[in-house]
C-alpha cells in the first residue's frame, strides 16, 4: 500500500464527516494548548484553521 492509497483511504473515511473531523481538530488543539506554553497557541490556531479550510475545500465539487 503506497502513500497515495493511504491518502485516498483517509479522504474516503472523512467524506461526509467533515464536521466531526473539525470537532476532533478543536479537541486536539485544546489538548495541545493545555500542554504547551501560551506562545504556541497562535501557531496551533493557525494550523487548525488551515486544516479546516482544507476540509472545506474537499467538500466542494
Amino acid at each position: 500500500m503506497g502513500l497515495d492509497d493511504l491518502v485516498n483511504k483517509a479522504k474516503g473515511a472523512l467524506s461526509g464527516r467533515e464536521e466531526q473531523a473539525k470537532d476532533a481538530l478543536d479537541k486536539a488543539a485544546a489538548a495541545v494548548k493545555a500542554r504547551t506554553d501560551d506562545g504556541t497557541d497562535s501557531k496551533v490556531d493557525e494550523i487548525v484553521d488551515k486544516a479546516k479550510t482544507y476540509l472545506d475545500d474537499q467538500k466542494k465539487p
